[in-house]
């Protein structure tokens, strides 16, 4: 491998994120990923208010690739409905792969090098002063370094499809119900992205529409994506950091997908980590990541 200041491991909007704000402080970095851009993935497709703001910190701006906005967050259940908008600006809805390409060209035009299609086999043919493990829930990097411990973790299950068909409000929907809980975001003029997420991995959303019979008449003659699924997973490790590698996104544990917290919290990652680098110290990540020093 090249020398580099900065070795990412995972090309998903994790290592691009910490890639770009790296670069913003003057380092040089190289990303690896065995896939191709851009890559899809099953989530609900949301940015909050919070995650909006992060990700301009790093100068990268979500309206530019088309995010439709939403004013808050709308629950439902057996024909009862609350809601509330966003105290400070909005949340945005965005197509994954629509996120994905804006943050290779913004990774791209930083000076950032990509190396698409590429296999990592272990950490030790790697010259950078600092590597990042970016690569998912799975992550070799996290095993490689000895930091799979976790203190907890929680399992669900996801599965998502895009409909086209117009937002009919301004909000962002969580249908709940016994069985599982449907997330419903406006990503464009004319598309929604639906998921539904349960402790169960047999139940499709053609099993869970049914449960939401107003849902399931709206969307009854729509056209739809292909259905994706993944896992949602609670999960904090006990460490993100071990020498020069330290780990980030769901590499580094994560938050059930109903809290709409994981791009907010990769996107406040990736300014950490670079702020880490520049003093060349991985404690104060390590502390912003609640985690424990290595």
């Amino acid at each position: 491998m090249s020398e580099a200041d900065v070795f990412v491991i995972g090309g998903g909007p994790a290592g691009l994120a910490a890639a770009i704000a790296a670069r913003r402080l003057g380092f040089d970095v190289t990303v690896a990923d065995s896939a191709k851009p851009p890559i899809d993935k099953a989530c609900g497709e949301g940015i909050m208010p919070d995650g909006v703001a992060a990700a301009r910190a790093l100068g990268i701006h979500v309206e530019a690739a088309g995010a439709y906005p939403f004013a808050g967050i709308r629950f439902c259940e057996a024909g009862q409905a609350v809601e509330a908008a966003f105290p400070h600006g909005n949340g945005f809805g965005l197509r994954r792969t629509a996120l994905h390409q804006l943050l290779v060209d913004r990774a791209a035009a930083a000076g950032v090098r990509m190396n698409w299609g590429t296999n990592i086999r272990d950490l030790q043919d790697i010259q950078a002063r600092w590597i990042v493990g970016a690569d998912g829930s799975n992550s070799a990097v996290r095993r490689w370094a000895g930091l799979d411990e976790s203190i907890h973790q929680r399992r669900r299950f996801g599965f998502k499809r895009e409909y086209r068909i117009a937002p009919w409000t301004h909000f962002m929907e969580v249908h709940w119900h016994d069985a599982c809980q449907l997330f419903i975001t406006p990503v464009g003029s004319a598309e929604i992205c639906l998921v539904a997420v349960s402790s169960n991995p047999k139940l499709r959303l053609d099993d869970a529409l049914p449960l939401f019979p107003e849902i399931a008449d709206r969307l009854s003659s729509v056209h739809a994506t292909m259905e994706r699924g993944g896992i949602s997973a609670s999960r904090r490790l006990t460490r993100v950091t071990r020498g020069r590698v330290a780990l980030i996104g769901d590499a580094s544990g994560s938050v059930d997908a109903v809290t709409g917290d994981g791009l907010c919290l990769l996107f406040q990652q990736a300014g950490a980590l670079a702020a880490a680098f520049s003093v060349g110290d991985l404690a104060n990540y390590t502390a912003a990541s609640g985690g424990v020093p290595n």
